[in-house]
């Protein structure tokens, strides 16, 4: 029975083994990705204002800040959004005719409530983006 459970057990080991050794050779697939028809266009009439505020509540970086970065871009009017975990800082520019604090403010928390926007400091000026 002992030689029964080792000759067994070889034999297990060898099929799980050979079994892994299968090479497989990658595909190399291109695809054509059509132009994104809600892209961000930017007016380079706009004028622009820069804002810096905390966001407490995030927990990790590529979850919580990454996620909160992406959303702060894809308001339409953003210019750029950059999101620091480690910080908790943010900075974004934005047109300020499409954008203002309190819209800032609303898409930090629609991402999740545990996110709260502290200290906004925004530049006193506009400016152009030429």
């Amino acid at each position: 029975m002992k030689y029964l459970k080792n000759i067994l057990s070889a034999a297990f080991i060898l099929i799980t083994l050979s079994s892994c050794k299968t090479d497989r050779k990658a595909e190399i697939k291109t695809i054509e990705i059509a132009p994104d028809k809600t892209s961000n266009k930017l007016n380079p009439n706009a004028n622009y204002s820069k804002a810096e505020f905390s966001i407490k509540g995030m927990t990790c970086e590529m979850g919580c800040a990454k996620t909160i970065e992406k959303k702060l871009a894809k308001m339409e009017g953003m210019k750029s959004a950059s999101v620091d975990f480690k910080n908790e800082r943010a900075t974004v520019e934005y047109d300020i005719a499409k954008i203002n604090p309190e819209s800032i403010t609303k898409t930090v928390s629609a991402v999740s409530s545990i996110y709260s926007v502290e200290n906004m400091q925004t530049t006193e000026t506009a400016y152009t983006s030429n």
